[in-house]
């Protein structure tokens, strides 16, 4: 364009010139004319250097991903606490990241406090082919009603000692080995990345003192072998609830009791009817965030990796957070009055829960003891 312009002008000045060479007078009407006409050369060049500038700037990326022809896309993710949680927090960072990567291109449509059902309920639907979730936050023990023998052993009672220790796995090569069992055994889902939202505590209506407390009472469970067996061992009664009702069921007296991480506890008001917290400790709650087969081979190359890169970060964020938030909120409890039991020792506890542990092993004994030895 640039070319074009120069020629254009450099003709009008040599026409010019000849005129005045030749000693003849140009027309008034030829020089209007002619400067006319390099003017407009000079803003029909000008408009097109300024197309190709903002055409360039149009494809270029804000990042190190291709966002400029990147097709837009919405991805509905189910959680089923609150936004004020550990998980809800884990949710939000997720979203802002992989939204920032892409340039807005993802937009990460959060539907939080169980607006899309329990877990199991969410879970029907992503291995049910629904369609309408395509991530969801669940517990590692989730899956074990559908085939999941890895991610079942997350969840086994007194598995890790620390959070430290839940860490040395989540951040290890075998966490891999355990996120994509389940797109491996054919259930329609895979695991993006791993949280925590601190470790499970039992809860009741009544004044307790200790283990001997419970016995006899009805525990809320989900329908899950593992926490059957642990409350089961514990000698009490498993009664399966869904979340939704929980409060209720503790309200009415269905159940005497559940077991909940401490933010949880809190955030769905479980203090209001059951006042009573005992910090056992029997689980972590270990937690992974999954996507449908069929929502993430819908996505580009470059989606799926801003997913990957924003569940790294959003397991980094959690893993720096959630002890944190975790005592936060055990002091506010103890402020409103809940009654918090600590427990000195946890050996009746393991002792009570050990056949639950080596029922739920067999077979994968040599892969349990990996998880142990990380500690």
């Amino acid at each position: 364009m640039k070319k074009t312009m120069v020629s254009v002008m450099l003709c009008a000045a040599m026409a010019a010139g000849v005129l005045a060479g030749c000693g003849l007078k140009s027309p008034e009407t030829a020089t209007t004319a002619a400067a006319t006409t390099a003017a407009a050369a000079t803003e029909a060049a000008t408009a097109a250097e300024s197309s190709e500038t903002e055409a360039a700037a149009g494809s270029e990326s804000s990042g190190k991903y291709d966002t400029a022809s990147m097709p837009e896309v919405t991805l509905v993710y189910a959680e089923v606490n609150p936004l004020d949680t550990i998980v809800g927090q884990m949710a939000t960072d997720f979203k802002t990241k992989v939204e920032e990567l892409s340039d807005g291109k993802i937009t990460i449509d959060v539907q939080a406090s169980g607006v899309l059902g329990s877990e199991n309920d969410v879970l029907d639907t992503m291995l049910g082919g629904g369609g309408t979730i395509d991530i969801s936050r669940i517990s590692a023990f989730a899956l074990t009603s559908y085939g999941g023998q890895k991610s079942m052993l997350l969840s086994l009672p007194y598995t890790f000692v620390s959070r430290e220790h839940f860490w040395n796995f989540a951040n290890s090569e075998l966490a891999q080995e355990f996120l994509m069992e389940s797109q491996e055994n054919g259930s329609g889902v895979r695991g993006l990345f791993y949280g925590e939202e601190g470790f499970r505590h039992f809860f009741t209506v009544n004044e307790i003192s200790g283990i001997d407390s419970l016995k006899g009472m009805k525990l809320r469970v989900s329908n899950d072998p593992v926490m059957n067996g642990l409350v089961e061992g514990l000698g009490a009664s498993p009664t399966v609830v869904s979340f939704g009702e929980l409060y209720s069921a503790l309200q009415t007296g269905v159940v005497d009791g559940a077991e909940q991480p401490i933010a949880n506890y809190k955030s769905n008001a479980f203090p209001e009817v059951a006042p009573y917290l005992i910090l056992d400790g029997h689980t972590l709650g270990a937690v992974q965030v999954i996507i449908t087969d069929a929502s993430w081979d819908k996505l580009t190359a470059d989606q799926q990796a801003i997913l990957m890169e924003a569940g790294e970060y959003a397991s980094a964020e959690n893993q720096k957070n959630s002890e944190s938030k975790e005592n936060e909120v055990l002091e506010e409890l103890k402020a409103d009055g809940v009654t918090v039991i600590e427990v000195d020792d946890v050996t009746p506890w393991q002792e009570a829960t050990r056949k639950v542990i080596e029922d739920n092993t067999k077979g994968y004994e040599d892969l349990y003891q990996q998880l142990l030895d990380l500690q």
